[in-house]
């Protein structure tokens, strides 16, 4: 039902885009807006319903706790925010993970830039098991609730503004998604924005994300353990962990390459 409402909607939009290069199809783009009254709705509601969670989880902690509370953006910050609720997250770990969880899931539903500093976190306070289990179920929990919300709002936007980068993508995407989670060829923001828009089903989506977000995970929350050692994000990717990395992502691509080249043959 889904797929043939995207199919109607698409027909729909290339036949106005036929229309766009004249004036007036260039004055009444704007009056083709794609998104409808419910999904605006929808999408306020969700993003309000993610804020009015961590609002309240945010104001259960101590006060003393909550003032401390910085969303990093360097290592610097993240060694300060790292010494400054380490008793927090030992006195009250069912709490500080419930918090942890919440604001990684909002960072990655809502594309908000510094989740890695969220997995450097991770390692830093729970160790490398702990740490990757958590980073792993969180950054695809996170990248399923963006999956779903950029499929409401964001392919209808971008067949509106941009369709032939969209049938450019579709034609791509899909049969690399594996690869793209491994390697940090392309921000995961943007996959779990790209994925719906061209059309890569929900199930080969979350595979690709539960499983190729294991290793960079692995080596972030790794990373972690020695945060003092740091000193800038570019020091977790040198040239023998992206070796490692893009091999991994070879040996996954390696049987649509070799799909590929039967067919050709």
């Amino acid at each position: 039902m889904a797929l043939t409402r995207n199919l109607i909607r698409d027909e729909e939009l290339g036949a106005m885009s036929d229309d766009d290069d004249s004036p007036s199809g260039k004055r009444s783009k704007l009056d083709r807006f794609p998104l409808s009254r419910w999904e605006l709705a929808v999408s306020l509601g969700v993003f309000l319903v993610f804020s009015s969670g961590l609002f309240c989880i945010y104001m259960t902690m101590p006060a003393a706790e909550f003032v401390k509370l910085k969303l990093p953006r360097s290592i610097s910050d993240l060694r300060l925010l790292k010494d400054n609720l380490a008793d927090y997250a030992n006195e009250y770990p069912a709490q500080f993970v419930l918090g942890y969880c919440a604001t990684y899931i909002f960072m990655q539903t809502f594309m908000i830039p510094g989740t890695i500093f969220m997995s450097l976190l991770a390692g830093a306070l729970f160790g490398v098991i702990k740490g990757v289990v958590l980073v792993v179920f969180n950054a695809t929990a996170g990248a399923t609730s963006c999956f779903f919300l950029s499929k409401l709002i964001g392919r209808p936007l971008i067949t509106w503004l941009w369709p032939d980068k969209l049938r450019f993508f579709q034609a791509e995407l899909l049969n690399y998604m594996l690869f793209l989670r491994i390697t940090p060829t392309l921000p995961n923001l943007f996959i779990n924005l790209a994925s719906p828009i061209v059309d890569v089903p929900f199930h080969i989506f979350f595979l690709a994300t539960l499983v190729g977000l294991i290793p960079a995970a692995y080596i972030t929350v790794r990373a972690g353990l020695a945060i003092g050692d740091l000193k800038s994000v570019k020091d977790l990717y040198d040239f023998k962990t992206l070796s490692v990395l893009f091999l991994i992502g070879f040996i996954s691509i390696l049987p649509t390459i070799l799909k590929r080249k039967k067919i050709y043959e």
